[in-house]
Parts: C-alpha cells; structure tokens; sequence
C-alpha cells in the first residue's frame, strides 16, 4: 500500500472557545472537549444527549411515508389467515432483516416463510423465480427487506399472481415507484421521515415498532431484536449517527446481556467472551461469516441460524458458518494473488489509473473482497470481474477517496449488459468481447477526472497528543463515544518521536505483526502494529519513529490495560 498522508485538521478560533467552555462545564480535559467539538457537539446538553442515548428519542415509526398502509395489510393478513412470506437480501443486512420479522411476527402468525435468493441463481434483490415460490406456497403477501425498492416490474407480476408487496428498502429510488402496497424507504423525495440513514434492518425494525404501537405491545418485546439491528448497521456501513446510533447503542447492549441462541453460537467460535462484543467485533468477526453464507452456500442458512433456539442445532449450523468463512478467506487469498500476478506481468500497470482484472474461474462470491484488497494495494479506481453462466463476464467495483466509480462505469454503459451501485462501490456485467473496449474507456475517463489527491490515502487525525494524554478519564471519554463508525469515527492519534521502551518485537506465527512496547519519554504503551513485524529490529536498535494509532483495551489474565493499534508507522531515521 502507498504511504498515507496524514492531515490534522486545526481547531478554528471558535471551537477553541466553545473547547474551553465545554472542558469547564463537563470537568473534562480540552483534548477531551475537543474530541466532542469535532462531532459537533457544541454544547453540554449535546454532549450529555450523545454519550447516553435513550430509547425514548427514537422517532414514531408513523412518520415513515406508507406505514400505516403497511401496518393496515399486515393485519388484514393476519385477520383472513393469508400467508405471508418475509424476502430479504443475501447479505447480513437482507438476512438480519428476515430474521427479524419473522422472529417478531412468528409468535402470532402461523401462516409464515421466508426466502433468500439464490446468489448466484437469481442474482441481487426481487425475482422471478422467488415470486413464483410464493405463488406455488400459498402466499399471498410478500414483505421485502433491504430490496426492492427498483423491482417495479417484479412487483406487477406478482400482483398479477394475486400477490401484495410491502417493500422495506433503504437504497436509492428509481424514477418509478413500485406499485406495492406499501413503500418504506426514507429515501423517497415524498418522504418526511427525521432521519434518512436507516439500514434495510433497521427499516424492518421501524415496521416491527409500528405494529407493536397498533397493537398496544409493550416496547420491552422489541428489545431482543435490537441485536440483529446492530448487526446490520455495522456490517452494512451506514452512518452511525442518529436513530442508527440507538438502534446500534441498545443493540450492542443486548447481546453482551443476553445473546440469542444462534449468534452466541458464533461468537463462541470468533472466541468473543460475553459482555466484551464491541461493533468492530460484528464488522470484522461476525458479519464475514454471516455474509459467507450467501457467498459461499446460500443465505438462507445464516437466516436458519440466527432464528433457531435450539442450542445443539445452533453449534452445527454455526460450524458449518465458520467453515464457509474459511472457504471464502481461501478463495479470497488465491484469487488476490492471481489478480496482482496479472498486474506485475503487466508491463503498463505502473502508469495506469485504473485496476481491471479477470479471469474465469474466479468465485463470483469474493470478487468484491478481492476488489477492496487490490483498492488498498494501489489505491486507484478497481473492478475484479469473472466469468458466468450465461456468456456474460460480471463482477464487483471499488473506489478510492472521494472518486465517484459509479459515474466512470455509467460512461462506458454502451458497453454494458448490467450495472448498480453507487459513489463508492458498484456491481456490472458485460460479453467478454467487450472488455478490452472497456478497460481503454474506463482508463480514460478515470484519468481525465481523478485528482493526485484522491489517488493518495489518508488518515485523518483527530490530534497529536503526548503518551502522559492517556489518562484513565480521557479513555473513558473516549469509550463514552462507542459505537464508533461511518460519522462517528474511532479517533486516531499521533504521538511523535516514541522509541522501543522495552519489549518491541515480532509476534504471529510468520513474525509478521509488531508487539509495541513505546514510550515518548512522558509516558509508555503497549500494542500491536498488524503486518509492520518488519520494524522490529529498527525499534530494537533505539530509532525513533511518529505513530498514527486507535486506543482500545487489553484484557489479559484477568487484567485490563489501555493498548494501541497502530494504523501506521513512520520512520525517524537519524
């Protein structure tokens, strides 16, 4: 990976003063205060509001445009007995999503199913042939979670199959709505809802919050499901800010109390201990073995498993999980190493902007990792495609700071059999036949539109700060401001001219990680700097290098300690 370019944005005049006001008022420290200052929170109501959030600011679920209507057919369902059955997405926002509603409604709806699509089958979202399973079921409603939202001709051939649609999506709409019978998405321009960045989940729970006020529950029974909400937030990237910020806050809170039966399953096997699941836990640990399922298998397995209640049956389907996340870092590394063999052969990969690369027999299950592993390697526009069924070559695309991927792919769309996705990451196929075409054209117009800027990864720092900082109020602060994630970032810090203290060295079982032992002559840490095992001898022979790093805990034989993650390491050499 290029070197990051580390920017520390300074305090301006007036967030210094509002700082000094706030350390005051909070009897915090000014690093502290600053730290609150930079999420905007500029007064101490703020500031009390954010760290201790209540259930009680959630927003009415009625506010949502349709949600009576949805409200209204889910209770004529289950008046006249109809079936209904709950569709989702393959990933862990579709498959939390299902898990949800049918563990909310299955308590009182005998008439209930639910379908995953086939990834590779169906392909993403509403299709023909899962409209066909509801038909040939029996069912004669259809609630579609963290999809839907475009299926505008899928939804008229279900209604004419005599089947309804509630749709609860939380992506971009087109420029027709389906004729559903609802249509749940803050995303509509008709929409009024406070808050926009809800996942596909969390448009789920909404519904679930809306039926239980109808029907006079008490929100306490909404309180488990607040589990599988954070599960979605955080695997599924969305701000947590917010209404996603409760939703993640009291989700995390009921796992580490009382986990259900399925995911305590696999947290067992990710080694999590009860009470200590943080959300990078659910991004890095949890989430890739629920999103295994449908890369590797199908989704309707992690569905399975996360609405069981049987802890034996639980154990087995969770090991199988673990083996299909293994299979999937498999094929995540051979095919890494096959696509950047292609780059280095490639005599022009230096001087490009773009990173294109395909072959046949890569898994269309990992292509969207792999794509993200290249997008760190070279940091640059990249799109990993492979071969299909049906003559086509598809695959998954990846971009870099601030360049807009989905509008270098709309410029080759001629091109194009199929594509979506947004700024940031999009799906497309195309004939092979027209890949080379492809690959000029998306060069091209990369070129003529990226900037050196966005070419170059940063790392954005939220101050420079002596080790003697770290006290244990200042981390508790900082612990107060969990979860972390997309508008609400872990704090990075940088601390200059830190030298080995004691016991710097390789660890891993290749040497290829760095247990740090650093001090700055104010204080001392301890931590890890995964990959960086390299560096060892350099700290060892008494050279000073500046460290950009996250504070977390340690827990070690019953003792726990303020430790460092290093982000990156540069040297100081004399």
């Amino acid at each position: 990976m290029k070197d990051a370019k580390w920017i520390i944005e300074p305090l301006t005049a007036e967030q210094e003063a509002i700082c000094a006001r706030l350390a005051d008022e909070l009897a915090i420290s000014q690093l502290s205060a600053s730290i609150l200052v930079r999420r905007g929170l500029t007064t101490a109501a703020m500031a009390r509001s954010f760290i201790r959030p209540r259930l009680e600011d959630l927003h009415d679920p009625y506010l949502m445009k349709d949600m009576q209507k949805a409200v209204d057919r889910i209770d004529r369902a289950m008046a006249q007995g109809e079936k209904i059955l709950i569709y989702g997405d393959y990933d862990v926002d579709g498959t939390t999503a299902v898990s949800l509603m049918y563990k909310f409604f299955h308590p009182f709806c005998e008439n209930l199913d639910y379908y995953i699509p086939d990834r590779y089958l169906e392909g993403y979202g509403i299709s023909f042939r899962g409209i066909d399973y509801a038909a040939e079921h029996g069912c004669t409603l259809i609630i579609a979670l963290d999809c839907g939202i475009k299926s505008v001709d899928k939804v008229e051939y279900a209604t004419k199959r005599g089947i309804d649609f509630i749709i609860c999506d939380h992506h971009m709409p087109g420029d027709e709505l389906p004729k559903a019978v609802a249509v749940l998405d803050p995303h509509r321009e008709d929409d009024t809802y406070p808050y926009r960045e809800l996942c596909g989940c969390g448009v789920g729970f909404k519904l679930a919050q809306a039926y239980a006020i109808r029907h006079e529950m008490a929100f306490y029974d909404l309180l488990p499901l607040l589990e599988l909400t954070a599960m979605s937030i955080a695997s599924d990237i969305v701000p947590v800010t917010g209404e996603n910020r409760i939703l993640a806050y009291f989700g995390l809170r009921e796992i580490n109390k009382k986990p259900s039966v399925g995911l305590q399953s696999i947290m067992n096997l990710a080694g999590i201990h009860p009470g200590r699941l943080t959300i990078s836990d659910l991004v890095y640990k949890i989430g890739p073995r629920v999103n295994a399922c449908g890369r590797i298998k199908s989704g309707i397995e992690a569905v399975r498993l996360l609405i069981t209640e049987d802890a034996d049956l639980a154990a087995a389907m969770s090991e199988a999980v673990n083996d299909y996340n293994k299979s999937r870092q498999d094929m995540d590394k051979t095919i890494s190493e096959e696509a950047l063999q292609q780059l280095q052969s490639d005599p022009e990969n230096a001087s490009k902007h773009t990173t294109v690369v395909f072959s046949k027999h890569w898994h269309k299950g990992v292509v969207g990792i792999v794509a993200s592993r290249l997008t760190e390697s070279y940091f640059r526009p990249t799109i990993v495609l492979t071969g299909s069924e049906d003559g086509l070559i598809s695959g998954s695309a990846r971009s870099v700071s601030d360049f807009d991927i989905y509008t270098a792919i709309d410029s080759c769309r001629d091109l194009l059999t199929n594509f979506g996705g947004h700024m940031f990451a999009a799906g497309l196929s195309m004939r092979e036949e027209n890949l080379p075409e492809f690959k000029r054209r998306f060069e091209e117009y990369v070129a003529a539109h990226i900037t050196a800027d966005q070419q170059e990864p940063v790392v954005e720092v939220e101050a420079e700060i002596a080790l003697s900082d770290i006290t244990p109020q200042f981390f508790r602060i900082l612990q107060c401001l969990e979860p972390y994630g997309p508008g609400n970032p872990r704090p990075v810090f940088v601390t200059r001219n830190m030298i080995n203290y004691r016991y710097t060295k390789r660890v891993g079982k290749m040497g290829e990680h760095l247990k740090l032992d650093l001090t700055d002559r104010t204080a001392s840490i301890s931590g890890i700097a995964f990959g960086q095992g390299d560096l060892a001898t350099y700290f060892q022979n008494g050279n000073p290098a500046d460290v950009c790093y996250e504070l977390d805990e340690n827990h070690f034989n019953g003792l726990t300690s303020i430790q460092m993650t290093a982000i990156d390491i540069k040297k100081m050499e004399n």
